[in-house]
């Protein structure tokens, strides 16, 4: 009865938590819609101009970016080429830096003074729709990539194989196989990239040009207008395709893909298959790497096009700008979530998932429900209700912001973990007079740990990353690295938003190192 008594209060606390955290900062931006004319609002000419072009450049991005992940995926996956780790390692590399770097390798690569635009001599503008598209596609593939690839790599071949014997063709074999086993992971896939790409507001920002769209247009009325009932509007129809892509998720969640696997897929021996698989992925590779390299060359020179000769200025004039300072706060920023972060996301995914109750399972609720809210629509909701308070515009709500965030996915991961784990651990521990907190840390926790990895490198490397979660919520003090890249961006000097690009680049880098370094100590440990 103390034990019951114990879980249920603990359960409570955490409720409690996510409320203040997360509840009543999204019901305070919901409630000031009350405040302003909602009507004139959705039917003024600039909302359905940015509704329609959000739409337009999502969908457009979303279609390319699928597609392109599905032959990827299922390139690596299926053909029978070396190097496959080291492409799927570059393939991921465009996470690692934010959404509006890749904005700026687009201005360097295709802008009109553009390395490629000179050399093959065209004409065409890389600002608007195309440019959008282009550099949304980059973001976005990555996510769709590791989705269906995380599903082809473990794809049973044992159908396969009957299928031939029966001789049914190769195509009736992927559009009675192959494709009913990848509708769920794709239909979240194609949900996932349109949710990314119609939130995003980092690469319109740089090359959407007079292509402006919703994430813009909330932007520039909050932080230039100080709009607080327009962007709240906003912000609640950015919710919408997010919400669309979580509720999908969560009534499919037990649906398809829940097969044993009795023999895993063979690579295609095919030569001309190889070939092209080759050729395939060394293009992709050398796109995701052109806007990387785009940032060394920019960051070493003294003013592109203009000037070519080599200088160190661009990082000296950086750190001028207090770039040193604000690198120190995203690496406390990230360190901070990747330790509290962690630490609170196996706390959350314990009781939800170790201890069964109506509390646990409103608690497992409100845990995923975080992760379709949009950084932008976080970060005005953290401002408004926030406002006045001690914390704001302190490295705490910073740190805060990113937590939640940042934290179904990690949530999930130990989730998932902990409900693999034999189930009768603490009751076995009970009768040999074990209690729950000393089974939790002596016996759980240790067959946790690859997980509580994979857990510190996400929070870290998106904290790194963000801009849309902090841009309301900084100070002069407290301004995190990646929001430097805006104001070099504003004051036309993309030279040390290239730097800036690169120092994200590095430290995420360093981290996945580190990590993978923990996973290879931890299996060499047993």
């Amino acid at each position: 009865m103390k034990r019951a008594k114990s879980a249920y209060a603990v359960n409570l606390a955490l409720l409690v938590f996510f409320i203040f955290t997360l509840v009543l900062p999204l019901g305070r931006m919901l409630y000031t819609i009350t405040t302003v004319d909602v009507t004139r609002i959705l039917t003024s000419r600039r909302f359905v101009t940015a509704l329609q072009n959000s739409v337009i450049s999502a969908s457009l991005s979303t279609l390319i970016a699928v597609f392109l992940a599905f032959v990827m995926a299922w390139t690596i996956a299926r053909a029978n080429i070396r190097f496959k780790q080291t492409f799927v390692v570059l393939f991921m590399l465009p996470m690692l830096v934010p959404p509006m770097s890749h904005g700026i390798g687009l201005i360097v690569l295709l802008g009109q003074n553009g390395i490629v635009t000179n050399l093959l001599g065209m004409d065409a503008s890389i600002y608007g729709l195309v440019g959008i598209t282009v550099g949304s596609v980059m973001f976005s593939f990555p996510v769709a990539f590791i989705m269906i690839y995380d599903i082809l790599r473990y794809e049973d071949q044992s159908p396969y194989e009957a299928a031939s014997v029966l001789g049914i063709p190769k195509p009736s074999q992927f559009a009675n196989i192959m494709f009913p086993y990848l509708r769920r992971p794709f239909i979240a896939g194609v949900f996932a990239v349109f949710a990314l790409v119609f939130t995003d507001f980092g690469i319109p920002v740089m090359v959407g040009g007079r292509f402006i769209t919703l994430p813009v247009v909330m932007y520039q009325d909050v932080i230039g207008r100080i709009d607080f009932g327009f962007g709240s509007v906003i912000g609640t129809v950015l919710l919408v395709p997010a919400l669309v892509a979580f509720f999908f998720d969560m009534a499919n969640k037990d649906k398809g893909n829940t097969v044993f696997v009795i023999k895993k897929q063979d690579a295609h021996k095919n030569r001309l298959v190889e070939t092209i698989s080759y050729i395939v992925c060394v293009l992709v590779s050398l796109v995701v790497l052109l806007p990387i390299l785009s940032f060394c060359l920019l960051t070493f020179v003294e003013r592109y096009p203009i000037n070519m000769a080599p200088t160190l200025g661009n990082i000296a004039r950086a750190f001028n700008m207090r770039a040193g300072k604000f690198l120190a706060n995203s690496l406390v920023i990230a360190a901070s979530v990747s330790v509290t972060g962690t630490a609170i996301s196996f706390v959350f995914a314990y009781f939800t998932a170790r201890m069964k109750s109506h509390m646990s399972r409103a608690l497992h609720f409100i845990c995923v429900a975080a992760l379709p809210i949009p950084g932008l629509v976080l970060g005005l909701s953290y401002a408004m209700f926030f406002s006045g308070s001690l914390i704001h515009g302190t490295i705490v709500i910073l740190v805060m912001v990113n937590f939640v965030h940042f934290f179904s996915s990690p949530y999930l991961m130990m989730y998932n973990t902990l409900e693999k784990i034999n189930e009768n651990i603490e009751d076995v521990g009970a009768t040999l007079g074990i209690g729950r907190l000393r089974a939790a840390v002596g016996i759980i926790l240790p067959q946790c740990k690859a997980t509580i990895i994979d857990m510190t490198t996400f929070f870290f490397v998106n904290c790194m990353i963000t801009i849309s979660a902090v841009s309301f919520l900084f100070n002069t003090n407290t301004r995190p690295l990646s929001l430097l890249i805006i104001t070099f961006e504003a004051n036309r000097l993309m030279e040390g938003a290239a730097f800036v690009s690169l120092l994200i680049l590095a430290a995420n880098i360093s981290q996945k190192i580190l990590a993978n370094i923990a996973k290879r100590l931890l299996k060499a440990g047993g």
